[in-house]
């Protein structure tokens, strides 16, 4: 195959409508535009949720919810997250959690969930404990710290 033999593949080529050329083109006088009005003139486009002039359902549906400018931001973590990322005798803190990829940011505090097993002994120091994290992470012989 050369160069001047590539040819476009079957069907993707497709030859331009001429609008406004003739009555015998299917497409004369009025360029498939039907009779004056907005839409007939050059230029036309309509802008996102108009409605012909009546109001718009985006204005006719009304506003509902709030945002609260008081909620706390809590970021969670499972007991079986600190067995599999930190080694026995470890400090658990959320500078610790950063490092150890567990979490992106501390936000407004960090919870310690009692999803999973721990069988190594953590000195954990966050903000937050379930019962069930609390209970595993003493029972395993480590401490959990309130910060």
């Amino acid at each position: 195959m050369k160069l001047h033999e590539l040819q476009p593949a079957e069907g993707s080529k497709r030859e331009v409508k001429r609008v406004g050329r003739g009555p015998a083109s299917g497409q004369g006088k009025t360029a498939g535009k039907g009779h004056k009005g907005q839409k007939a003139r050059s230029g036309y486009s309509r802008r996102f949720g108009f409605e012909g002039g009546q109001m718009p359902l985006q204005r006719r549906l009304p506003k509902r919810g709030f945002n609260n400018i008081f909620r706390k931001e809590i970021v969670t973590v499972n007991v079986s997250d600190l067995e599999t990322r930190f080694n026995d005798g470890d400090t658990v803190d959320a500078a610790a959690l950063i490092a150890a990829g567990l979490i992106k940011k501390e936000k407004d505090g960090v919870k310690v969930l009692g999803g999973g097993e721990l069988t190594k002994k953590l000195d954990v120091k966050v903000q937050l404990y379930s019962e069930a994290a609390k209970t595993k992470i003493e029972a395993a012989g480590g401490k959990a710290e309130v910060v």
